[in-house]
């Protein structure tokens, strides 16, 4: 089976809208649970859009729907773990399908979180920047007063194959976080890598998909085959999957 992977992307070509993404997950879920792919590691873009978790997070809306759907967001109620957080062109979107029924975080949600976590920061290590956990908020940050955000988590294991994952801040405005309290977490702020790096050393976006794909392949202990935006429709095509 051929996956298109690995292409230079522009931002536009990586984006997908939120609500299909959701649809071509539950489809990229079922391929490996029947072990018609590997383990796989979705890279894409959303337009503005803010999602709400399985705890919820309405009441964290600053905003009211038609003041959000003047400024051309949507709000989506969205099955992974965690509360609210938003989703902008230039966040690095990754979705990893990972069959947990085996390897290093066997049928262990909370360390395959904490796996996740230690990817990301060793991306941030190798941008020299300085991420951390903070204990019971799950994700990672960049030290400061208040401490900033810089990558959101929420995922969801349906038979032990993970779907969902996380949003690194890279190029994004940002300002959609203005129209929410982000995760419920009021004493805290968002950053990305834009912002806390000098603008010399601001990786380009292929560069930057490459080092979250090999972070994260060193701190899951998996090979993962990377799709990148709309690649991952073509895959569930071609795998011809009954009732695609």
């Amino acid at each position: 089976m051929v996956v298109h992977a690995n292409c230079t992307g522009t931002s536009e070509s990586l984006r997908v809208d939120y609500r299909n993404s959701l649809n071509l997950q539950q489809r990229l879920v079922a391929l490996r649970q029947r072990g018609d792919v590997g383990d796989l590691l979705w890279l894409l873009e959303h337009p503005p859009t803010i999602t709400l978790g399985a705890s919820g997070g309405a009441g964290n809306l600053l905003q009211t729907g038609r003041e959000l759907e003047d400024r051309g967001i949507d709000v989506v109620e969205t099955p992974r773990g965690g509360d609210i957080t938003c989703h902008e062109p230039g966040q690095l979107v990754g979705y990893p399908i990972v069959d947990l029924g085996s390897g290093e975080c066997r049928k262990d949600i909370h360390l395959y979180l904490r796996k996740l976590e230690e990817g990301i920061i060793g991306v941030l290590a190798r941008l020299g920047i300085e991420g951390f956990r903070i204990e019971g908020r799950t994700g990672v940050w960049v030290a400061g007063t208040p401490p900033r955000k810089i990558a959101a988590m929420g995922v969801r294991c349906t038979r032990w194959v993970t779907s969902h994952g996380f949003a690194l801040n890279f190029q994004n405005s940002l300002e959609g976080f203005g129209a929410i309290v982000p995760c419920g977490i009021s004493d805290a702020a968002v950053t990305s890598l834009a912002r806390e790096l000098p603008v010399a050393k601001v990786p380009p976006p292929k560069r930057l998909r490459q080092l979250v794909h090999e972070e994260l392949e060193s701190s899951l202990g998996v090979k993962l085959q990377v799709i990148e935006g709309a690649a991952a429709g073509r895959l569930c095509e071609e795998s011809q999957e009954p009732g695609a």
